[in-house]
């Protein structure tokens, strides 16, 4: 209940901060709409003839899409704002004062700050996998099925980036890390089946891109079987659990550059 007020308040302070200048809100939602919009026109090309690319049908694909959309819109409202600041913390020695605060510094880092423009992102993806799911006659189940993967590959993306943002401690320069990550993301936009055979060992092993949108897709439209369930939340709970003690270990080698 602690950290839970402490959230109400940090999410308060920002939200207020940032609805001083609520016409970026317009400028962020005509953005997202155009870059939703400029997906669907790319992946529509993908179709024409009657190509089925990975046999997944239009509509189909169109959950993937609405799935990295979702993705991406809580990726630009909390994770970008917190964990990209934390090599700014470590190369200035602020990171001294997030230490010394009676709470947890992972909780901290993680929660300090939020930025609602992203919601723009999210509300089109959560649209169009509404309209996707009603083309394709999906029940309720079917969609809090997805709604819990889609969970399970919140929990991997905020792992691995914070990973990558804990290595600074060591590497003062893995900012243009998480943009080779989001780089990398941008292949969720489209099922992994329509990938050539090498390019789907990288994006489900090497990156796991295939659990982050395609595999919410096919949780939704019962594809997915117990086995790959219980890999994607045993992956999504190691990858949790290894930044956890990553960042423990990480402090140990952690020297304040204000003093």
């Amino acid at each position: 209940m602690r950290y839970l007020r402490i959230l109400q308040h940090f999410w308060g302070t920002a939200l207020a901060a940032e609805l001083e200048y609520r016409g970026n809100f317009l400028v962020a939602a005509l953005s997202a709409l155009g870059g939703a919009v400029g997906s669907i026109f790319g992946i529509s090309l993908l179709y024409q003839g009657g190509y089925q690319p990975g046999g997944w049908r239009f509509e189909e694909a169109l959950l993937v899409l609405a799935a990295f959309l979702m993705l991406d819109g809580f990726a630009f409202t909390l994770l970008s704002p917190n964990l990209n600041r934390i090599v700014e913390q470590v190369q200035k020695g602020t990171l001294d004062f997030v230490l010394l605060k009676p709470m947890d510094a992972q909780f901290w880092l993680s929660f300090r700050t939020l930025s609602p423009w992203g919601l723009s992102d999210f509300g089109i993806g959560l649209g169009l996998w509404l309209f996707a799911g009603h083309r394709l006659e999906l029940g309720l189940a079917d969609h809090l099925l997805g709604f819990g993967l889609l969970a399970v590959a919140f929990v991997m993306l905020y792992s691995l980036w914070f990973i990558i943002g804990t290595s600074s401690i060591w590497f003062v320069k893995v900012a243009n890390a998480t943009e080779v990550l989001r780089a990398l993301l941008e292949a969720g936009r489209f099922p992994m089946q329509a990938f050539p055979v090498a390019y789907r060992f990288i994006f489900t092993f090497v990156v796991p891109v295939a659990f982050l949108t395609t595999v919410p897709a096919e949780a939704a439209l019962g594809r997915l079987t117990l086995q790959s369930l219980g890999l994607a939340c045993l992956f999504a709970f190691s990858l949790l659990l290894f930044s956890r003690i990553f960042w423990r270990y990480a402090l140990r080698s952690y020297t304040s550059a204000s003093s």
